[in-house]
């Protein structure tokens, strides 16, 4: 077994090089980056949220709904006008793991598919990433509501 492990001279000279022209990556810098970026999208998220309320009259629960379809809407245009992957480049996590990276991801999948047609092509491949975020979704609020509907037929709720 351990002769497999053993490196030849030549395996071990190109690894040192390797390792000398290895592009050495910010991760503090990245992850500042996308805390920012992030926080920037809740931050006009929550604003949104305000809107709502002032504007229309919406409690802060009934609020959410709105917000998060704008919030979707917004990057989706953003993605449509290519504006969104600059934001994605610059920020990585921070601009993906918001509700936009759901927008983002849907209409980019759209967008790169539009040429096979509508129902070909945007139609059946508009969902591949997002697919499965809604069905995990979809299912875990199934199982959720189920429990706590059988907490409440026993009376534990």
């Amino acid at each position: 077994m351990s002769g497999q492990n053993k490196k030849t001279p030549d395996q071990e000279k190109y690894q040192q090089l390797e390792q000398k022209h290895e592009t050495k990556r910010p991760v503090l810098k990245n992850c500042i980056r996308a805390f920012w970026v992030g926080g920037l999208f809740c931050v006009v998220g929550q604003a949104l949220t305000y809107f709502y309320i002032y504007f229309f009259n919406f409690t802060e629960q009934t609020a959410s709904n709105p917000t998060v379809a704008t919030m979707i809407f917004i990057a989706m245009l953003l993605t449509g006008f290519g504006v969104y992957d600059r934001i994605g480049q610059f920020a990585g996590a921070g601009s993906a793991v918001p509700v936009t990276g759901f927008g983002n991801a849907v209409i980019s999948a759209a967008i790169e598919h539009r040429t096979e047609g509508f129902v070909l092509g945007v139609g059946s491949n508009m969902f591949k990433l997002a697919g499965s975020v809604l069905l995990f979704g979809v299912f875990s609020a199934f199982i959720i509501a189920l429990i706590k509907t059988i907490l409440v037929y026993m009376g534990v709720i």
